[in-house]
């Protein structure tokens, strides 16, 4: 991507660097990028506020008045237009960028949360780990459910939030996991979760991992595989067939889910069952 000579202010999705990918799904954008050798990064400023998982590389950047320096596998949130100064380590980097749009401040306000504090997660915490997971799902063609919820529990992490009480399970989340179980093929959003809950969407997606050790997304694919197995059992079905069916985007979403949850492709899983593929 072309770098301005002296440019200050980075517009959205831009980024010092040669991009890989990017994508905009669910009111961010994503953004792989990669600095292939070292050198000094002007100073400049973001127009939207961003994580920046360090997939690979040593990276320093001087904010305000500190300094810090970050290895692989560390993760950290920058508001909108701070100024900030990178160096990037003798062998270079990647990046996994994800840049949040204003929709998503005013999501947090709606339950007194703000997103004006910068994070780092340099200890394998929260951020970094849902961060992974975005990575991950990223590869493919994820549905926006599950990159939806996993967005809102990040950007939750990141945001100072009021003391929640979060101890008890609430009573609403059974309505919850009933609607998942009962809808998990169809366009479920976590709109339609929170209104069956009848709370905010940040609280469901925080209270539903906490209670039930997996967010909402993940849920709704181990349905979806257990779903495609029992189709399995009928030689006359096509896998994208079965696919699209049990709710998967394509062929690749599908075979990527399946293997994450049983660690296998759909079809070595139908050979083992002894099912002959349709012809």
């Amino acid at each position: 991507m072309a770098e301005g000579s002296g440019q200050q202010a980075l517009g959205a999705g831009t980024f010092y660097g040669a991009v890989q990918s990017r994508r905009e799904q669910c009111d961010a954008i994503f953004t792989d990028l990669c600095h292939t050798s070292p050198r000094k990064l002007p100073s400049h400023a973001h127009e939207l506020s961003f994580f920046a998982l360090l997939v690979d590389g040593l990276y320093g950047e001087r904010y305000g008045r500190q300094e810090r320096q970050f290895r692989p596998f560390t993760v950290h949130y920058r508001p909108a237009g701070v100024p900030h100064q990178d160096e990037v380590g003798p062998q270079g980097v990647r990046f996994f960028e994800i840049e949040i749009r204003p929709k998503w401040h005013r999501k947090m306000a709606e339950c007194s949360a703000a997103l004006d504090i910068a994070r780092d997660d340099c200890l394998g915490g929260e951020l970094l780990w849902l961060g992974m997971k975005l990575f991950r799902e990223l590869r493919g063609a994820p549905d926006d459910l599950s990159i939806e919820s996993l967005l809102t529990e990040l950007i939750a992490s990141a945001a100072r939030m009021p003391r929640e009480n979060m101890r008890e399970r609430p009573a609403w989340l059974d309505r919850v996991v009933a609607k998942i179980s009962a809808e998990y093929c169809g366009r479920l959003s976590l709109d339609d979760l929170s209104s069956e809950a009848g709370v905010h969407p940040v609280y469901l997606s925080r209270a539903f991992r906490k209670h039930l050790g997996e967010g909402i997304g993940e849920r709704v694919h181990r349905l979806r595989v257990r779903a495609a197995c029992e189709q399995m059992l009928e030689p006359d079905i096509s896998l994208a067939e079965i696919g699209l069916s049990t709710g998967f985007a394509d062929q690749s979403h599908f075979t990527r889910a399946f293997r994450r949850v049983t660690g296998m492709s759909p079809g070595r899983f139908r050979q083992i069952l002894g099912v002959p593929s349709p012809v």
